[in-house]
């Protein structure tokens, strides 16, 4: 059973060259899956189709078994999480706004149900009961990136598509997201896709690793055979260049 699923997908941009090349993956429930690869291999391209944000050149993106929709019943299921809490979050509406978003945009809840989802949804990522009533100005980096995460979540998604969740974040916050996010996983059943560069929060948050080079997948496995046994030259190398890789928070579960 998958819930997300590229089939030979390949994407060139119009008049550029192909970025991605029949690249096939399949996302199953529980079982998340990180993207990795070095700058310009085709990653975060890979993201966007199965965000619905751009569509194949060739090939196809399947959820649930048909192919994908952006439609309302895709959007409440699959939610982004982005890589810079500074620029993804408005700042000129309150934290309350932000985080109903999803919820106003495809009439999930009453009106008046709406305030108790985003309280709810804000004490689950950690954040105190006066944040809805604040603007983004006033949390830290790491507190912006829980308000996005909870904009996220808020609708109740099967699939958290995240690109480079906490790259942006110093290294003691970036232990407590990952935390956050294995937390989240076990409590509302999650899958998480995730696009990262750090190997060490790949093992500590993925079950499988998919690794891509020049806009194709060149191995993929369980986490702790790619990084513990790697065998193609690509995936040696992005290895061999972390001088220590170490688990952040333990296994994932």
């Amino acid at each position: 059973m998958t819930i997300l699923e590229a089939r030979a997908a390949g994407f060139a941009y119009r008049g550029g060259a192909s970025v991605l090349h029949d690249v096939s993956l399949a996302v199953s429930p529980g079982h998340n899956l990180a993207l990795v690869g070095e700058s310009g291999a085709g990653k975060t391209t890979l993201l966007r189709l199965l965000l619905g944000l751009a569509r194949p050149t060739s090939g196809e993106v399947l959820f649930d078994g048909r192919p994908l929709r952006p439609d309302r019943e895709f959007r409440r299921a699959v939610q982004p999480v982005f890589q810079d809490p500074y620029s993804s979050l408005d700042p000129r509406q309150r934290v309350d706004r932000i985080v109903s978003e999803p919820l106003r945009a495809m009439r999930i809840g009453a009106r008046d149900e709406i305030g108790d989802r985003v309280a709810e949804t804000l004490r689950a990522v950690g954040l105190p009961a006066d944040a809805a009533r604040r603007y983004p100005h006033e949390f830290s980096g790491g507190q912006r990136q829980r308000i996005a995460i909870a904009r996220a979540l808020v609708c109740e998604p099967r699939i958290l598509l995240a690109d480079e969740p906490v790259s942006a974040l110093d290294v003691t916050t970036r232990v407590r997201l990952v935390q956050l996010l294995r937390e989240l996983k076990a409590a509302r059943d999650l899958t998480v896709v995730m696009v990262s560069h750090d190997l060490a929060v790949v093992a500590a948050l993925c079950d499988e690793i998919a690794v891509l080079d020049r806009g194709r997948i060149v191995e993929r496995g369980e986490s702790v055979n790619v990084l513990g046994s790697p065998r193609h030259p690509h995936t040696r190398r992005l290895v061999a260049s972390v001088p220590r890789l170490r688990r952040i928070a333990g296994p994932p579960h």
